[in-house]
């Protein structure tokens, strides 16, 4: 609580002597109905106020994200609820080398992604940068506290990159996140068959990996990225990624999407023990570019299980006025057909944007299975009277065997400020 209390009187003293204050305000206001029975059912206005906040001064400045919900006409348990996404102190370039940042902070890391309370360090010199983080996971919800056994939950790394070669990025990193489980009781049997409660807690949770990327791009030629993640407590690759693309045949972009993947199992976790399979996918696309209005794309994509594998198919047309697709999956995933048509044109300046979406889905586990159908259709506008202030209002509808014409309105306001003092 000490250290919020100082974090506070910083952020204060800031907020009083800021040269500029930005960010930008959100009211949503979202309807619909739940039944509790076939007779009896419930109305909900769920209502989200977001708030992005930064204040600046120089080189410093207090950054915040937050979202407080609630609902105006049927309370839920969980009701009001206030999330601190992002509240950190930034100092950036610090004799022209360091950025530094201490609060609740976003991390960037396809292994341990999200956010975390504590602090980072970036150094960049000429074509080198180095990232390194500590800190905690954050509570349930994104409360406004530290986690519960901070010493059980501390996620460390850091990363360095480098531009030293013409057209590369190369980066290597390390990320280490531990998880701290709950402790439950639950009936067990003692050594006389007796039942008894007993208190279940596991140890923390772990995951340790190194690493590395590369992006090869030359401009209107090739893109090439590629990573690699190492699970370190297991020793053994936990993914490769690969993506290519190039514009290099007029006209058209092809693509090249290849993916190798094991389950991502928590060290010391039971299901370590389980028989399960790896993934390998692969995936290959093409766009073909008619005239400067209608470009025409297709996928196709195979997933090899362990002993099945799965297919997918997609077609589309891409348009300024909105775009048409076809999408197919058959095999171990189960069998989808699925059509949209998405619409929307802005007009009069950008003042009104109405738009338009339906779609048609039938889809089946099996072969052998029952057939379900999924019909949506969303109608919207947005209306921007001014550059700062805009409101949308949008109509949701969806019919299946589960949700039966099933009607929902969702309404939003923005409004972006940036105020020189």
């Amino acid at each position: 609580m000490k250290k919020i209390i100082l974090f506070f009187c910083v952020s204060t003293t800031i907020f009083i002597s800021a040269q500029n204050i930005n960010g930008r305000f959100s009211s949503s206001l979202y309807t619909l109905q739940r039944f509790n029975s076939e007779i009896s059912s419930e109305n909900y206005l769920r209502a989200y106020e977001m708030l992005n906040l930064n204040l600046n001064y120089g080189k410093v400045s207090v950054r915040s994200y937050m979202n407080f919900e609630t609902d105006v006409m049927t309370k839920m348990e969980s009701d009001p609820r206030l999330r601190f996404y992002n509240l950190y102190l930034e100092a950036r370039d610090l004799l022209n080398v360091a950025t530094i940042k201490l609060g609740r902070q976003p991390i960037i890391n396809s292994v341990a992604g999200g956010i975390y309370d504590g602090a980072s360090l970036t150094l960049k010199h000429n074509k080198f940068k180095l990232n390194a983080y500590a800190g905690g996971s954050v509570p349930a919800y994104q409360e406004f506290k530290l986690i519960e056994n901070f010493e059980d939950n501390l996620i460390f790394g850091g990363k360095l990159t480098t531009t030293v070669i013409p057209n590369v990025q190369l980066g290597i990193g390390y990320v280490n996140k531990n998880f701290q489980p709950k402790k439950y009781t639950a009936l067990r049997e003692d050594s006389l068959f007796n039942t008894i409660e007993t208190i279940i807690e596991n140890k923390s949770n772990q995951y340790q990996f190194i690493t590395g990327d590369l992006n090869f791009i030359q401009k209107d030629l090739v893109s090439i990225y590629t990573r690699a993640d190492y699970d370190i407590n297991f020793k053994q690759l936990s993914k490769f990624e690969f993506d290519a693309r190039t514009d290099a045949v007029e006209k058209w972009s092809l693509n090249l999407y290849y993916n190798y993947r094991q389950p991502k199992i928590r060290y010391n976790s039971i299901f370590a023990v389980f028989d399960y399979g790896n993934t390998h996918e692969i995936e290959l696309g093409a766009d073909y570019k008619i005239n400067k209005l209608i470009t025409v794309s297709g996928k196709f994509g195979n997933v090899q299980y362990k002993t099945e594998n799965s297919q997918r198919i997609g077609f589309g047309f891409n348009t300024n006025y909105g775009s048409l697709t076809y999408r197919k999956t058959l095999g171990y995933a189960g069998e989808l057909d699925a059509v949209s048509l998405y619409s929307a044109y802005t007009l009069f300046e950008g003042f009104f944007t109405p738009s338009v979406g339906v779609s048609y889905t039938s889809y089946k586990l099996s072969a052998d299975s029952e057939t379900n159908s999924l019909t949506t259709l969303l109608v919207g506008a947005n209306v921007r009277p001014f550059r700062v202030l805009s409101f949308d209002l949008q109509g949701q509808y969806m019919d299946n065997k589960i949700y039966k014409n099933d009607l929902r309105v969702f309404f939003k306001l923005n409004y972006w400020f940036n105020l020189n003092l």
